[in-house]
């Protein structure tokens, strides 16, 4: 069986070996010209199929922006001849299907329906059967414009930063979806890509972030640092006492000990002045008066500054 394919191998190809080249050009040609006629023939049949057509939103843009991407095309099912086909699938000469918005933004969807004389009117040379998508989902709000203050953003603890900001411009003008320019803080938060080296006070360029569609009317802003004032608020604190003779009555003078605590003005409410601990050491007495100098242990966490004023409590037995 395989001796007998293998003749008839021979037999089919034995023409082809020895020929001239110009023999090879004629071959060649026939199968060129046998191809085109195939194609040309194929092209000018009528055939229905599944295509995607183009879409071309048309609404406000001065008033409106979409909050999600609007499809770009829609599948459909047609029917026309090959070479019309051809055309609209490799986009030569194709006219968009114009689809009107109205009743922006409450409109959240199109139907199929509603396409289809869209798309009859763009196809002028294939008949449009129906549409696959039953409905297209769009999402729009009202383009606004409101213009905010700039503040520096806090520490990432929520403490404030050891120096106040002069921003260049003052103010940025936020353009974008309604929702979502009505939610940005004010002042803007401008976060600082890190702190001038070797100190408080230097000029720098801060890029200004923001969500995504909204767009600003700078890029970014001069930001010049400044040492920031401080609040000073002075507290009486009852020291603690630490290896006195147990059984003994102490008297200290005076009972209890000064403390001044500084911090920035937005840090005051939150400031908790009974976290300041001041200790009194019995086996610390430095001088012929019986006196001990007093030691803070513990200080609030807003705090920015802090030292006692009292620099010694003297102490009698009773």
């Amino acid at each position: 069986m395989l001796a007998r394919s293998s003749r008839l191998l021979r037999w089919f190809i034995s023409p082809l070996y020895g020929q001239e080249r110009s023999y090879w050009r004629a071959i060649t040609a026939c199968f060129l010209a046998a191809s085109t006629f195939w194609l040309l023939n194929a092209l000018n049949k009528t055939y229905t199929t599944r295509i995607t057509y183009p879409l071309l939103w048309r609404y406000d843009p001065a008033r409106y922006i979409p909050v999600r991407p609007l499809p770009t095309e829609v599948a459909v099912n047609v029917t026309g001849r090959g070479w019309k086909l051809l055309r609209k699938n490799l986009l030569l000469d194709v006219r968009p299907a114009e689809v009107r918005l109205s009743r922006l933004p409450a409109t959240r969807f199109v139907t199929g329906q509603s396409l289809r004389p869209a798309l009859q009117a763009a196809m002028e040379s294939l008949q449009f059967n129906y549409i696959l998508n039953d409905t297209l989902w769009v999402e729009f709000d009202r383009l606004i414009t409101r213009r905010v203050p700039l503040t520096l953003s806090p520490n990432a603890d929520g403490s404030a930063l050891p120096y106040a900001a002069v921003f260049t411009p003052e103010s940025i003008a936020f353009r974008g979806p309604a929702a979502m320019v009505n939610a940005l803080a004010s002042p803007y938060p401008v976060h600082l890509p890190q702190a001038p080296a070797g100190s408080s006070e230097g000029a720098m360029r801060v890029p200004i972030g923001g969500p995504g569609l909204v767009a600003t009317n700078v890029q970014d802003v001069n930001v010049r640092l400044q040492p920031r004032p401080l609040v000073t608020v002075r507290v009486r604190v009852v020291p603690e006492l630490r290896d006195f003779p147990p059984g003994q009555r102490f008297v200290l003078q005076p009972a209890t000990v000064q403390v001044q605590v500084q911090c920035f003005p937005e840090d005051t409410a939150r400031l908790d002045l009974s976290q300041v601990r001041v200790l009194l050491h019995y086996g610390q007495f430095h001088s012929p008066d019986s006196s001990l100098q007093p030691v803070l242990t513990q200080t609030p966490p807003r705090a920015r500054g802090i030292r006692i004023l009292t620099p010694a409590v003297r102490v009698f037995r009773r």
